[in-house]
């Protein structure tokens, strides 16, 4: 079975927060994992899948219409949901691990699922301040603020985790 990681972030991103998201991609293309994300063509969604797509990857995108329209042209299987934003769970079930870059009440959304269903989860330059500390102090969310972070600590939550 492929290892899945979720990306997610901000359809709205800074030029940073993109190169992060890129350089994100990437490393998890090198590391042979699928790249799981939003499917569009914009901000860190988009960001990561050239990344990833640049260096060979597998990119899943889980849209929200049922239509692809504005997916991003890296997406190699896109998966059209009509559920609009419902799809985050999706997002975040069907990943092993989830890494969230800065974005907005989607991002949190994202966050907030995977932390309730248990999924490891990762923030690359995202800031929550106290938001889940609980979640901190059990393990399932670290803070980190290189890409290369990102997959080290990718690595350590596979390394741990066992998965039905």
């Amino acid at each position: 079975m492929q290892t899945v990681i979720g990306v997610m972030g901000g359809a709205a991103a800074s030029s940073a927060t993109e190169r992060m998201a890129h350089e994100l991609g990437r490393l998890i293309a090198e590391h042979t994992w699928v790249l799981l994300n939003g499917g569009r063509s914009a901000g860190v969604m988009a960001a990561s899948a050239a990344g990833a797509h640049a260096a060979g990857g597998l990119v899943v995108g889980v849209l929200p219409d049922e239509h692809i329209h504005g997916m991003s042209l890296d997406v190699d299987i896109p998966i059209l949901t009509g559920m609009g934003d419902a799809r985050n769970v999706i997002n975040v079930l069907s990943s092993r691990v989830i890494v969230a870059l800065p974005g907005g009440a989607g991002t949190i959304s994202e966050v907030a699922h995977a932390l309730k269903f248990n999924r490891p989860v990762v923030t690359l330059g995202l800031e929550l301040g106290d938001l889940f500390s609980e979640h901190r102090t059990r393990g399932i969310l670290v803070s980190v603020s290189t890409p290369t972070q990102a997959v080290a600590a990718v690595e350590a939550f596979l390394e741990r985790t066992v998965f039905e």
